[in-house]
């Protein structure tokens, strides 16, 4: 029992010395993962679509 208290306590401790984001970084970080996102979808979707075309030039 003495061993979990001391590791919540140890975690206690370690969350303090944390340093967490403001939400303006946190904000900004957001839209870099969306728009880095979208650009990734349009550009495999650009590729799916252009290998699709290319096999059913291929196949003709």
């Amino acid at each position: 029992m003495a061993k979990a208290v001391n590791f919540f306590r140890d975690c206690a401790r370690e969350l303090k010395l944390v340093v967490w984001p403001t939400r303006e970084q946190v904000w900004s970080r957001v839209q870099v993962v969306v728009i880095s996102t979208i650009i990734v979808s349009i550009v495999l979707g650009a590729l799916d679509l252009g290998f699709t075309a290319l096999f059913r030039l291929l196949m003709k």
